[in-house]
């Protein structure tokens, strides 16, 4: 997804010692399809280099209803879509075209800049459906903001999972209890898809710099105090922290890994180290030079592109850490 909702997350205080912030995000209703924003928030932008942390739906279409989110430019950063429920076609400018099913990953690296598009598929819309995941950017390390963009998409199939008792947890990207994600990384990351059953017990994993939880169904216990639905918690550096899931279960989003070297700017679709770049970008964007310029449209989906907001035109990209 690539909108840009302009509420901000609430972060209000918390009483658990083990957490550095607690995020409740605003929804924000696009056509009868919800979206929860837990990063960047005011308080914590990032978490290692999450940099962007959307909850998509759940929604319920009855009939000929999805999702066109219409081709639209990225630099800077990489995109992770992770689907609970529903499906998605991925398009973009080098030529993927993907579909996207619940467990399976798609992540696409925009680098000096990549279009894509993603609509729910003609074949699903003549159905009633549903639409339930997660989309998250990650921030480029620096020397890598200028890369070739590329695209990945790995089957359920193919990521590793951990279970214990009664906890189950699919590794998305990165590195964790001793296991690895084939989804290629640029930094030391962690993400992990998290199912509880009632009263299980979760430990998060250790030898992280940064770590987050993000509650997607149920709620959780965190050293005596209680998280709820929609609810993202940073974490203390260094503190061991196991959470347990309620009376009904929960299922938990699980991300960190090591911070960035220095600030990102944000701004619509853009993420850079730099604000010029932001701004070249921007200008790129504009021309609609799909021949010549550094922009293409996604063959097979080149027929229309989101256009940057009016309302956006005169605002600065935001410094983010």
């Amino acid at each position: 997804m690539s909108w840009n909702p302009t509420q901000d997350p609430e972060n209000p205080a918390f009483g658990c010692d083990a957490l550095e912030t607690l995020i409740i995000p605003r929804a924000r209703d696009i056509g009868g399809f919800d979206v929860r924003r837990a990063l960047p928030s005011p308080q914590r932008q990032m978490v290692g280099p999450f940099i962007f942390f959307d909850q998509m739906g759940p929604a319920e279409f009855i009939t000929e209803g999805g999702i066109d989110v219409r081709p639209h430019p990225h630099i800077g950063l990489g995109t992770v879509t992770y689907l609970y429920q529903g499906e998605f076609e991925h398009r973009d400018s080098i030529g993927s075209h993907q579909m996207i099913y619940p467990g399976e990953v798609n992540w696409m690296t925009a680098g000096r800049g990549v279009t894509h598009s993603e609509r729910t598929s003609a074949q699903t819309r003549g159905t009633r459906h549903s639409l339930f995941g997660v989309q998250t950017w990650i921030a480029l390390p620096e020397h890598l903001e200028e890369t070739d963009p590329g695209f990945e998409h790995h089957g359920k199939e193919a990521l590793p999972v951990i279970s214990d008792g009664g906890a189950e947890a699919r590794l998305i990207l990165g590195s964790a209890y001793g296991e690895t994600s084939p989804v290629s990384m640029p930094s030391e990351t962690f993400y992990l898809d998290v199912v509880l059953a009632p009263g299980a017990s979760f430990p998060l994993p250790d030898n992280h710099e940064d770590r987050g939880i993000y509650v997607s169904e149920g709620a959780i216990d965190v050293a005596g105090d209680r998280f709820e639905t929609g609810r993202m918690m940073v974490f203390r550096p260094g503190d061991g922290i196991s959470v347990k899931a309620g009376p009904q279960g929960a299922r938990l989003m699980v991300l960190g890994g090591a911070t960035m070297n220095g600030p990102r700017y944000i701004w619509w679709n853009f993420v850079s180290s730099s604000k010029e770049r932001i701004e070249q970008a921007k200008q790129d964007w504009n021309a609609a030079d799909w021949e010549g310029g550094p922009f293409r449209l996604p063959p097979g989906d080149d027929a229309e592109f989101i256009s940057i907001p009016p309302e956006l035109e005169r605002t600065r990209p935001k410094e983010w850490k």
